[in-house]
């Protein structure tokens, strides 16, 4: 229409006097002039409004395409970040179910290795009494081997530590007093030229966590921003109280979280190498060096404990280590050294279950060298015939994972069976956490004489108390 209006305005002005004219002349050659100028000036003006409808028509249609392109562009757009988002899923889910594949073997490896370290160790220490004096050179051989072994549990510690598979007690911890409570221990192990400063808040909550393997993490986080830092430098350990809400933080259940950091102002990592920082047996450190279990121990540790590990590295900048921990609902008590119990020399008849003929003769041996009468079965099947046939035993010590029996059901068939016969369960598998094990007393492997000697008492005694 906008394009008809100035052509009609144009074109008839121009011709409507010609019409005029020939009009007046009254004649028929001046009468069909006039009509046929009409006609044209009719077809003309028909032919221009086409012409403009035709155009807006066009018009409207480009508009039209113009909008839907660019919508399927804003479409587009969230697609591609729709994909994305469900790509780096998939990494993390390939990548969380990889490090489960690998917990779960390195796991089931450790547990295998704690049987061979607890025939190990008790065949170790039965030598060393045993050996004759005068002979140095046998005895500091001997004092490598369980120097060696000692070094392998702490290896397997670690091992079931990634797997989410180690013995954890927590409780409520006072992190302040944790960390001054090891301030020699970490002095010794980061040397002169680094400087270790902490950062608590006066009103910290206590986390729930294994003290023990906390100092552990602890310590590993240390060493490794020690060796971020060859020239020396600072290391601060800080901590505080955050809160979580709903699917805030991946795999972090909503509540409350004290959070322990250590950071250093080292080399720092790149992203390839941060991304690899905590696979198993990864390690940037030289051969000999480093067992590349510091890290994947300090993760599982907090997995375990019911929190996460967050690393967050640059080159250059340094790195910064984040363990997430639940928030205590106690207040933490106050925390000394556990002195080992006396052993008091009471002496009794101990039936000793366990599937692992090394470790069942190595268990028997250090039994008997404490002065107790030991009866094997190979089988919790066998032990149950050997009551049933008549055995006096005051202390049944079994291991947890058996063929066709487990240790638990043993205890719970031996509680129908001799109601006051103590039990003891001998393991190193962190899945007994989970099960009603009815206060059984524990005993984890790998053990050496004086931890069994201490459970092995505390069982016959509280059987005398009772």
């Amino acid at each position: 229409m906008r394009i008809s209006r100035p052509l009609l305005a144009f074109i008839l002005p121009a011709a409507l006097p010609f019409v005029a004219r020939y009009a007046l002349e009254g004649t028929e050659r001046g009468l069909g002039a006039a009509a046929m100028i009409l006609v044209f000036l009719a077809a003309v003006s028909i032919s221009a409004l086409r012409s403009s409808c035709d155009f807006a028509a066009n018009l409207r249609l480009r508009l039209d395409l113009a909008r839907q392109a660019r919508e399927l562009d804003a479409i587009n757009g969230r697609l591609r970040e729709e994909m994305a988002r469900r790509r780096a899923t998939e990494a993390s889910l390939r990548q969380a179910q990889k490090m489960e594949a690998v917990g779960q073997l390195t796991g089931g490896i450790a547990h295998d290795f704690n049987n061979l370290l607890t025939a190990v160790l008790g065949s170790l220490a039965m030598l060393r009494k045993r050996m004759p004096e005068g002979d140095a050179r046998a005895a500091r051989l001997l004092e490598n081997a369980l120097q060696g072994a000692q070094r392998g549990a702490a290896l397997t510690q670690r091992l079931l530590a990634f797997g989410r598979r180690q013995s954890l007690d927590p409780a409520a911890v006072d992190l302040p007093a944790l960390v001054r409570g090891m301030a020699e221990l970490l002095r010794g192990a980061l040397g002169g030229g680094v400087h270790l400063r902490t950062d608590f808040p006066s009103n910290l909550p206590p986390a729930f966590v294994d003290a023990n393997q906390l100092e552990l993490a602890v310590l590993n986080l240390a060493a490794n921003a020690r060796d971020a830092m060859p020239g020396g430098g600072e290391i601060v350990i800080s901590a505080a109280e955050r809160q979580v809400a709903g699917g805030e933080a991946p795999g972090l259940p909503a509540g409350r979280y004290v959070v322990l950091s250590v950071s250093d102002a080292g080399e720092g990592m790149d992203e390839a190498t941060l991304a690899q920082a905590m696979e198993p047996f990864f390690t940037t450190k030289g051969v000999g060096k480093g067992t590349g279990l510091g890290l994947p121990m300090v993760h599982g540790l907090a997995a375990q404990s019911g929190g996460r590990f967050v690393l967050r590295s640059a080159p250059g900048v340094g790195t910064v280590a984040e363990l997430w921990l639940p928030r205590a609902a106690a207040p933490a008590p106050e925390r000394g050294r556990a002195m080992p119990l006396p052993v008091s020399g009471r002496r009794g008849t101990l039936l000793l279950v366990d599937d692992d003929p090394l470790v069942l003769a190595s268990t028997a041996a250090m039994l008997e060298d404490l002065g107790h009468h030991v009866i094997e079965a190979a089988s919790a099947h066998e032990a149950l015939d050997r009551l049933q046939a008549g055995l006096a035993a005051d202390l049944v010590i079994t291991d947890y994972a058996m063929p066709g029996m487990t240790g638990l059901e043993l205890a719970e068939a031996l509680h129908r069976l001799r109601p006051g016969l103590p039990v003891l369960l001998a393991t190193g598998y962190a899945e007994l956490q989970g099960e009603d094990t009815r206060g059984l007393p524990r005993l984890d492997k790998p053990f050496e004489q004086a931890a069994l000697a201490r459970a092995t008492d505390a069982c016959l005694g509280s059987v005398g108390a009772g």
